[in-house]
């Protein structure tokens, strides 16, 4: 088979967070959490000896040191992110997720079931 394929691997992590820019007033700045929904889109080619073009398995586990970072953390704590709205956590799990992978041509965060942002936009 010839061509491009793209997968999809979903991630959950629990983070707690503030937004220290809104104003006083804004539900968003006193420190809440969030049941993130951390979706990878990655694209490559077929190994045909295989029959695919990564194990899921394998994207789980290099980025388990990644996700680590961010799991049952406040956002604002972790380096880059001192201002973790869904848009910056985006950008900078894109970042650091493409050294580690890449194939990732896109990262979504879900900070709940009814929106999305997506990095970079393709």
């Amino acid at each position: 088979m010839s061509g491009k394929f793209e997968l999809v691997q979903h991630f959950r992590i629990e983070s707690a967070r503030y937004l220290p820019f809104l104003p006083e007033s804004h539900p968003c700045r006193s420190v809440h959490g969030h049941s993130f929904k951390i979706s990878l889109r990655l694209q490559g080619q077929l190994n045909p000896k295989i029959g695919w073009m990564i194990d899921y398995n394998e994207i789980s586990q290099r980025l388990q040191p990644l996700l680590k970072q961010i799991d049952h953390r406040l956002l604002n704590e972790v380096q880059g992110l001192e201002n973790p709205t869904s848009e910056n956590l985006a950008h900078w799990f894109f970042v650091k997720a493409q050294k580690i992978l890449p194939e990732i041509v896109q990262v979504i965060v879900a900070e709940t079931p009814d929106t999305e942002c997506k990095y970079p936009v393709i």
